[in-house]
């Protein structure tokens, strides 16, 4: 120990300044990386949606294991998952979500939405951060179809003072587009009716397209990420883009990517993956007041 301390005392000055400027450039670099990861603008996100069919694939096997993995190698921080099953006969009365969240080590809540075979049937979110005030809200039912929710959740992430809410939902699927179109709207005057301005995502199977009437009244509160067809169903040849992510307000959100997971076995959907930028401060728009 003595003689290392001697000598690197012996080092020459010329040595000693170049161990600092490799020091400072080590530096520099780890500044970089963070800033990619909580950028000038914001915070960078990877928000996902799942319809994972109570983990059943299209072979068949029922793979709660196998859903957790597809999960797991797109590294989110919020997932919306769709037709989860919470004890039911036909799902061996495992809580889904809870092992979901077991498997990816992540936070969760989960929201019923229709009573089956000795269980529940809905919506679930997993997250990298806790959850806070959760609460399933019903949409309008028309007809005989099944009951359809909004689960929505705060979460606070760390180092931010403003809270971001996260919504999962799973539209109807009959046509015509009634259901919708009155649920789209529900959810917009949901927002509208918040205590206080916060940052929303949206994200989950609208059962619509991009070009459809429900995406049309959406349009008027939210921003979708991605402006191009990126096709989700059936997830062996995707054809059509049902599955989406939307953020409001638009100035607080910039979209990086936007992308659909290769898996075209574990359900009948392909996961959609969205990496978005959040800026708790909305950025000034043109025109706006100083």
């Amino acid at each position: 120990m003595h003689a290392a301390g001697r000598e690197a005392s012996n080092l020459p000055k010329v040595n000693i300044v170049r161990h600092v400027r490799q020091l400072a450039l080590s530096l520099l670099c780890i500044s970089i990386f963070l800033s990619g990861q909580r950028g000038e603008a914001g915070t960078t996100i990877r928000v996902l949606s799942y319809n994972v069919h109570h983990c059943e694939g299209i072979d068949g096997q029922l793979d709660v294991a196998r859903i957790a993995r597809v999960i797991q190698a797109t590294m989110p921080d919020l997932v919306a998952l769709q037709e989860i099953d919470n004890r039911t006969e036909r799902t061996q009365q495992v809580d889904q979500a809870a092992e979901l969240a077991k498997l990816t080590g992540m936070y969760f809540c989960f929201g019923g939405n229709l009573k089956l075979t000795g269980g529940h049937y809905g919506n679930a979110i997993l997250s990298r951060w806790p959850l806070v005030e959760v609460q399933n809200r019903k949409l309008p039912s028309l007809g005989d179809g099944e009951q359809r929710g909004v689960l929505t959740a705060r979460v606070r992430l760390p180092e931010h003072a403003e809270t971001l809410s996260f919504w999962a939902t799973h539209l109807d699927h009959r046509r015509p587009d009634a259901e919708r179109i009155a649920s789209a709207r529900l959810i917009n005057e949901w927002l509208d009716q918040q205590a206080t301005a916060q940052s929303v995502v949206l994200a989950g199977d609208l059962n619509a397209r991009r070009e459809s009437a429900p995406l049309k009244v959406f349009a008027e509160r939210w921003q979708a990420a991605g402006d191009v067809e990126l096709p989700t169903i059936p997830a062996e040849n995707p054809r059509d883009q049902i599955d989406f992510v939307l953020c409001q307000p638009t100035n607080s959100w910039r979209v990086i990517e936007v992308s659909v997971i290769n898996e075209s076995v574990a359900s009948d959907h392909r996961p959609i993956l969205a990496i978005l930028e959040w800026s708790a401060t909305p950025h000034q728009t043109a025109g706006s007041a100083p």
